[in-house]
């Protein structure tokens, strides 16, 4: 009996062996045929990502956005080959999908891009981020576990490689792991030494061990192409408590690779970044080597093909226990059950934007603080996070109806993120890709620069993460230069300009100009579905603005003060509208005629008909813009028929009002400025 058991785990262990090269072989030869490509990590990390999806990841093999599913989440996205060598042994790729890798109208583009129905759960590319999606996704499922228990609790699994652990962010997103205890994340190191110039030990020399432990994570080290210590360890990842784990496996770079004269060629810099044939492998030599045909590489071998259809039938077994379970627990609590499937659905939840009472002259970061108190009582699946400035980016509006999350403790609806504005909006973006989580994050709107690649990243996939930006512009004041934002907007309303593959300005960004229009800012960011939000807001009280309606804010500028045949028109977002409703005063004691425009945003505003952008911005009249901004925020809406105020240099510590005067943010200087103009 003990020679059986021995016989039958040793023909196991050949099998997994077996399906890891069928693997390798499918990721060298696409990279091959592409003649571009990272075939050698690909071929080092495929024993791991073979056990967990052979063995252990739960999915439905049959409805790949199952809620309750386990996630899986890349963070290398050059080891694209790798991944989809493997969805095709899971079905969900095609042998001809893998030779037209990198191709254009391909579905398997260069790096993964998010597809739940080919099951890639995020696209990644820029190192550091796909495991601190990971990061955030083990949050929203330890929230929707707590509140629904066990018909939500998926295990979230990342493979990182050495680059994403030289990324500053893992510093933030393996200190959150550990300090919450996110014992239902499983992340895999894939720990080969090299990287695409040089070997690891020319950059580092750290104990990678040591510093996750720190962190408080359960740290284990295995040789990581060996398919019976992955098991054992992913069985003892998943049974631990109480701590998030990280499984180190020693794994070697172009694992299989051979020269033409059959030498060894693994372990080298060379196969990063190129195909086999362009790194002095021989990829004939090599496909042989793993068992395969160098004539046609493309195939999936009849045992691997068996290993997969056996477990397809394990996991639709497992699903229907599981669709079970959730039915009769639906009937034991249909209100739950109708609460978990509305939030899932991801659909817009209802409000009563009218019950919000804003005080008039309020700055718009306390005008956003009192929408998001009202938000916490009547959104129930809203999580909001703050970099260490609840109580000045007003989430704390929030935060005062909820309490934040702890060790063990899911049950609120905060997200304290520590100095860390990067790691933040990574984790909203993870809580995004989840599902059923509204996420929010904030911070000063100068710290945007920590937050940029993640921003283009959630903007990339079309995810609703509201970003809240407070303390727009240089009127920080002492504070001084480094806080004052002078050309953040610019930067960020490119992001209106740029589509994404939906064909649709991939961000929203909205600068609302009164207390009023905040609330209309944060609606359409509820509303708003389909891509990432941008609020800016002030830091100090601006004066209310006439005529604020939902209607026009929708249009993203519209008319908020209007003369018969006006002369010139003004036009700004933000507090510079209050600015030139003053100025507005000393022109019209004179008898100029205006037209006054409030423009939240650029890009909405230039989605409507051209019938009404000609009415906002009439042709033939001068126009007068003025930011706190760069002038080229303005520029394309003021043509060169006009002039437009706005901030050329950095900022200066000084009073807000000293600044005003000083900058030419005043009344008398957009009288001046509209006088020249004329």
């Amino acid at each position: 009996m003990h020679y059986e058991d021995s016989q039958r785990d040793m023909n196991k262990t050949q099998l997994m062996n077996r399906a890891a090269d069928n693997i390798r072989i499918l990721a060298a030869a696409a990279v091959e045929k592409a003649k571009s490509g990272h075939p050698g990590g690909a071929m080092g990390g495929a024993d791991f990502i073979n056990v967990l999806f052979s063995e252990f990841l739960e999915y439905d093999p049959d409805n790949a956005g199952w809620e309750a599913r386990d996630r899986f989440f890349l963070d290398p996205g050059h080891m694209a080959p790798m991944l989809y060598g493997q969805l095709c042994l899971a079905g969900k790729f095609t042998l001809e999908d893998l030779k037209n890798l990198r191709q254009w109208g391909s579905v398997t583009p260069g790096h993964p891009e998010r597809e739940i129905e080919r099951m890639i759960e995020n696209t990644s590319g820029p190192l550091g981020q796909g495991h601190t999606f990971a990061v955030g996704a083990a949050i929203a499922a330890k929230w929707f576990n707590q509140r629904y228990g066990e018909i939500h609790n998926p295990t979230i699994y990342a493979f990182i490689s050495d680059g994403g652990v030289q990324e500053e962010i893992s510093q933030g997103a393996g200190r959150l792991a550990g300090h919450l205890g996110l014992d239902n994340l499983v992340m895999f190191y894939d720990s080969n030494e090299i990287q695409l110039s040089t070997g690891c030990g020319e950059v580092t020399s750290e104990d990678v061990a040591a510093k996750y432990k720190a962190w408080g994570w359960y740290v284990q080290e295995i040789p990581g192409n060996d398919p019976d210590a992955i098991r054992e360890a992913i069985i003892k990842a998943k049974a631990e408590k109480g701590r998030p784990s990280l499984i180190i496996g020693h794994t070697t770079m172009g694992k299989g690779c051979v020269t033409a004269e059959g030498e060894n060629w693994e372990g080298k810099c060379s196969t990063h970044g190129a195909p086999l044939s362009k790194a002095g492998a021989s990829f004939e030599k090599t496909i042989e080597h793993l068992g395969g045909n160098p004539e046609d590489p493309f195939q999936i071998f009849p045992e691997v093909k068996k290993l997969y259809d056996d477990r397809a039938a394990e996991l639709r077994e497992l699903c229907n226990k599981k669709y079970e379970a959730y039915y009769e627990w639906k009937q034991a609590n249909p209100l739950a059950a109708n609460e978990y499937e509305t939030f899932m659905s991801g659909e817009t939840p209802c409000i009563d934007w009218s019950l919000i009472q804003q005080k008039a002259g309020a700055a718009t970061r306390n005008a956003s603080g009192t929408v998001l108190s009202f938000l916490a009582e009547n959104v129930g699946n809203m999580i909001v996070s703050s970099a260490d400035l609840s109580n000045s980016d007003k989430t704390d509006g929030f935060l005062k109806k909820t309490h934040a999350f702890k060790k063990g403790d899911f049950s609120g609806q905060f997200l304290q993120a520590g100095v860390s504005e990067l790691t933040m909006a990574c984790v909203m973006i993870g809580m995004a890709l989840h599902g059923g989580i509204i996420p929010a994050c904030g911070t000063f709107f100068v710290f945007s620069d920590y937050m940029k690649p993640a921003v283009r990243m959630a903007a990339l996939m079309e995810l609703p993460v509201k970003f809240i930006w407070s303390h727009d512009a240089f009127r920080v004041g002492e504070d001084g230069p480094t806080h004052e934002p002078v050309e953040q907007e610019a930067q960020i309303r490119l992001m209106e300009k740029l589509h994404n593959h939906s064909g649709k300005p991939s961000m929203l960004v909205l600068r609302p100009a009164d207390a009023e229009e905040t609330t209309l800012a944060w609606r359409l960011a509820i509303e708003n579905t389909a891509t990432p939000t941008a609020l800016i807001l002030s830091r100090q009280d601006i004066a209310p603005v006439p005529n604020v309606n939902l209607e026009g804010f929708r249009k993203g500028a519209y008319i908020v003060s209007k003369d018969e045949n006006p002369q010139v028109v003004l036009l700004a977002s933000g507090s510079e509208v209050s600015t030139l409703l003053a100025g507005a005063e000393l022109l019209r004691a004179e008898g100029i005629r205006l037209q006054i425009v409030s423009v939240p945003s650029e890009g909405l505003f230039r989605e409507q008909p051209q019938e009404y952008q000609d009415e906002v911005l009439p042709k033939g009249i001068k126009r007068f813009g003025m930011t706190a901004g760069l002038p080229c925020t303005l520029e394309g809406l003021v043509g060169e028929n006009g002039a437009v105020w706005g901030l050329n240099s950095f900022g200066f510590s000084a009073p807000y009002k000293v600044l005003d005067e000083k900058l030419g943010f005043t009344a008398q200087n957009v009288y001046d400025q509209v006088k020249k103009l004329l």
